[in-house]
């Protein structure tokens, strides 16, 4: 259990990098489709905020997906040497990936798009956009992501087996 609640943090920092190397140093739209329409409406085109900007972006990019990475070899390689059965994997992953989504939902739509003032620190075209109104506005598509969870976690699992 350890280990899950370990990948699980490893996961949530990792989604938090994702987010904030394309919000703060990135900036570039093309990236940003999960954004609420209206805020991606009122964002302009940007250039660099500083030179480099991109460049350090790319690299937060980058560390985010290695440890995305290593939180899936870490669950795997554990699961393995503790000669995990199909259903202990598929337990380790469902409740990694439910942990990601819920963090999903309380930190980054609660916390950071309705609460703070993350998304206006970057884009101060949103100041009066973003709020607590805006709460939900992708609830179908995380009650999909619960559904679809349910099969890739059962592949994975079905997959670590081999090993």
């Amino acid at each position: 259990m350890l280990v899950t609640i370990v990948a699980a943090v490893i996961v949530m920092v990792a989604y938090f990098l994702l987010l904030y190397g394309m919000v703060a140093f990135v900036q570039d739209k093309r990236f940003m489709g999960t954004a609420p329409k209206e805020n991606l409406a009122v964002i302009p085109d940007r250039k660099e905020r500083f030179r480099g900007a991109h460049a350090v972006g790319w690299c937060i990019e980058v560390v985010a997906l290695l440890l995305f990475i290593g939180a899936i070899v870490l669950s795997v390689w554990d699961g393995v040497r503790h000669d995990f059965g199909y259903w202990k994997f598929f337990a380790r992953f469902i409740v990694i990936m439910y942990v990601m989504e819920i963090y999903d939902i309380g930190f980054f739509d609660w916390v950071l798009l309705c609460h703070s003032n993350f998304f206006p620190r970057y884009y101060p075209e949103v100041k009066g956009v973003v709020g607590p109104h805006m709460f939900g506005y992708n609830m179908k598509m995380h009650v999909m992501h619960f559904i679809i969870y349910i099969p890739i976690c059962a592949v994975v699992a079905g997959v670590c087996m081999l090993f």
